[in-house]
């Protein structure tokens, strides 16, 4: 069906979209969301464009279009084009256009949403002249209607954003993504990618890994790699030769957001295999350096046939005659973001060859995890919205806890001696080193002097089926100390977050306790060094686990050498709060300290199930003047320090302030408590923030207390530690409280 209004023939699915979007934004009493999940390469800004110009015509013309587009990559320049060529009829305009002449009806603004969240923008700031949310006010004040566009809207979901989003007082907002979530506060609607695959706009599928083998053994990721992908890439170019087409297959290289040594390697592998920036073979496009990019690019007959890149490219490139994609990676625990393959899925003609080899993608990788997509705070279940203080709060004040920067914890030797004490109790270990290493085998532990890694492969229609997948190849890689130190490295920058000390010195322990060649008496392995490497990055995750179960364990409060900094801590007069907003009876709790904090703050869906729990006791009791609920981490936020077992300082963020009408203080902890007979837990560090809580209160004489429930009760707990809940130390809440 040829559309009056365009000047281009809408496929089926595409119509189909338009439909949906004008049924939802025409209905009354309709959600004023809309969400419409769009593939890569559905050609979502022609439904958009078509939409906008069916609206205007057939529901409102009295209505004005904003359509926001990311930052980066001029997409609301390439949108506008695209509007001007193909409804040339519509009233087009930028940011710069509305600010001068405001906002008419029928007309669309696309704006670029770096121009108005921007730190430092004029486009927001008060000035002689006037400024967006003084256009937007005229606008309404001449009662017309605006519609809002989000598109691909991912990293923008900010309050600044939310702002300008609200001011606009939009009768819908249409928000477009390939990577949307279902959610129940919004109309929902996606176009099948199976529809966008049959219209012949994307590929049939996509390879990964296409070409290798079970139990590969490798030298070098990106040598390997780029050997497949040029093999793909010559035999592609071959096809297309032989059916007379004059395409040139890109590929693309990722980079990690790390070392440019890396890149430098990948340069010379190019080199060496005659393609070069002087050829003009290989290009280069990132955010610091942009090298020999032609302006072509993207045509089909470009020269480039390499593009190094660093993590994705900005959202709405097109280039469709990009056809393979290579990611590296440095460590073992990188993510692939599967959005990334959308720039490698357009048919270079919008049409299938009926030819597998060009029909599909390529992807060559040894990501392990694959993630679904970088969504927004937006696409999941609940909203995050801003509380002001109630003005009886805002002279409140209670002394907090900050660390002390001179005090260092355990030495090194201590910490050593520790984590050798805690392996040889857990794994029943001695001197006999053989035995040893026979008992963390035993224990699951990996040896040899070969990283053992796992290559997903396969065959894949949906995109979204990738990260659902478990066929996995297994790949070995014989150490070389020059070419894995970096990734060694990156294993033990890991295991030292859970000890709190420095990359070199959890380095120095781990090759006393397991690293042949040290002098060292707590010596529980004799690995040489190839097998060393292998160990710390084959065992990465036991041996973080390791290191987080010694610092659980209860540590002896140094009260006489560790002195906290001390601050003054002050209720913030405004805070965000994530908020429910499928609440049912929703009430407002007068007893928080925030005007307009309601039921819909404390749901299962936002909070813990004793917070929940314990917003509602205060909430029916009458003796409570007010309750504060702390945030999580922050200067901004009330704190108290306390030390692990190894004597390292960590901030503790207490859950609640609560306020007495008879002015007395009380400042609560909850955590989870048990259901079933489980314990519900997760909180390793409870013992240790129990004590230092209890020292903190005790010094200031306030009354203080862990909280848990127990089949829908809450116990409290304010004078010794216990974690089974049968323990007598485990009281009603309203015992003592």
């Amino acid at each position: 069906m040829v559309n009056p209004g365009l000047t281009i023939n809408l496929f089926d699915f595409q119509e189909q979209a338009v439909i949906k979007l004008l049924d939802l934004t025409s209905k009354q009493g309709g959600k004023q969301t809309i969400v419409m999940k769009a593939p890569t390469g559905s050609g979502k800004t022609i439904i958009l464009i078509d939409y906008v110009d069916k609206y205007l015509t057939n529901v409102s013309s009295n209505t004005a279009f904003i359509w926001l587009c990311p930052g980066k990559g001029n997409l609301e320049e390439q949108s506008r084009e695209k509007m001007r060529k193909f409804a040339p009829g519509r009233t087009t305009q930028n940011l710069f256009d509305a600010l001068l002449n405001g906002f008419v009806p029928g007309s669309t603004t696309f704006i670029n949403w770096e121009l108005v969240t921007k730190k430092g923008n004029t486009a927001i700031r008060d000035s002689e002249r006037k400024n967006l949310f003084d256009r937007i006010a005229d606008a309404h004040r001449s009662s017309m209607e605006f519609m809002v566009i989000i598109d691909e809207e991912h990293s923008n979901n900010t309050a600044k954003a939310k702002t300008i989003i609200d001011a606009f007082a939009a009768k819908h907002i249409v928000r477009v993504s390939a990577t949307a979530l279902e959610n129940r506060r919004y109309e929902y609607f996606e176009i099948d990618e199976v529809d966008v695959i049959g219209a012949g706009l994307i590929t049939k599928a996509l390879y990964i890994n296409e070409g290798i083998e079970d139990n590969l053994e490798i030298t070098d990721d990106y040598d390997y790699l780029l050997d497949l992908a040029d093999t793909r890439r010559k035999a592609i170019a071959a096809r297309y030769q032989s059916i007379g087409k004059n395409i040139r297959p890109l590929v693309l290289i990722q980079f990690p957001n790390g070392q440019p040594e890396t890149i430098v390697a990948v340069e010379k592998k190019l080199e060496a295999m005659d393609y070069t920036y002087d050829n003009g073979m290989v290009s280069k496009w990132m955010s610091e350096d942009k090298k020999d990019l032609p302006d072509n690019l993207t045509d089909n007959d470009a020269v480039p046939v390499f593009l190094l890149m660093k993590q994705a490219i900005s959202t709405g490139w097109d280039c469709p005659r990009a056809k393979i994609l290579v990611k590296l990676r440095e460590g073992m625990s990188e993510s692939f973001e599967i959005q990334t393959i959308g720039r490698i899925r357009r048919m270079p003609e919008a049409a299938h060859y009926e030819d597998d080899l060009l029909d599909f993608c390529y992807v060559y990788t040894f990501d392990e995890k694959y993630k679904a997509g970088l969504l927004a705070d937006m696409d999941k279940a609940y909203e995050t919205r801003r509380l002001f203080l109630r003005s009886k709060c805002k002279t409140f004040t209670l002394e907090k806890e900050i660390r002390d920067q001179d005090f260092d914890g355990l030495g090194e030797r201590e910490v050593l001696y520790k984590v050798y004490d805690a392996l040889l109790k857990k794994h029943k270990l001695g001197t006999d080193k053989a035995n040893n290493k026979m008992r963390m085998q035993a224990d699951g532990y990996r040896f040899g002097n070969e990283i053992i890694g796992h290559a997903l492969y396969g065959q894949y229609i949906r995109t979204n089926k990738v990260a659902e997948s478990t066929t996995y190849y297994t790949t070995r890689k014989r150490v070389d100390t020059h070419k894995h130190g970096m990734e060694m490295l990156h294993c033990v920058d890991s295991i030292k977050s859970t000890v709190g000390m420095p990359t070199n010195k959890a380095k120095t322990i781990l090759e006393r306790l397991f690293r042949r060649g040290s002098t060292a008496m707590k010596k529980l392995l004799l690995l040489d060094t190839a097998e060393f490497y292998a160990f710390i990055i084959n065992n990465e995750h036991l041996l973080k686990e390791e290191f987080r179960e010694v610092t659980a364990d209860m540590a002896v409060q140094m009260s006489m050498l560790l002195h906290p900094k001390k601050s003054t801590f002050r209720i913030p007069e405004q805070d965000f709060f994530k908020y429910d907003p499928g609440v049912k009876n929703e009430v407002e709790y007068l007893s928080n300290a925030y005007h307009e904090y309601t039921s819909g703050y404390a749901t299962s869906l936002v909070r813990s199930t004793s917070e929940m729990l314990f917003e509602q006791h205060c909430e029916d009791r009458s003796d409570i003047e007010w309750v504060y609920k702390n945030g999580d981490t922050g200067q901004q936020y009330f704190s108290i320090v306390y030390i692990d077992a190894l004597q390292h300082q960590w901030l503790f963020y207490a859950d609640y302030i609560v306020m007495m009408k008879n002015g007395t203080v009380w400042v609560i902890e909850t955590k989870g408590g048990e259901s079933h007979g489980q314990d519900k837990n997760i909180d390793r560090q409870i013992e240790n923030k129990f004590n230092a809580f209890k020292k903190y209160a005790s010094e200031r004489r306030i009354h203080w207390g862990f909280v848990r429930d127990k089949d829908s009760q809450l116990y409290i707990n304010n004078t010794e530690f216990a974690l089974d809940m049968a323990d007598e130390h485990w009281v009603p809440i309203t015992q003592e409280f």
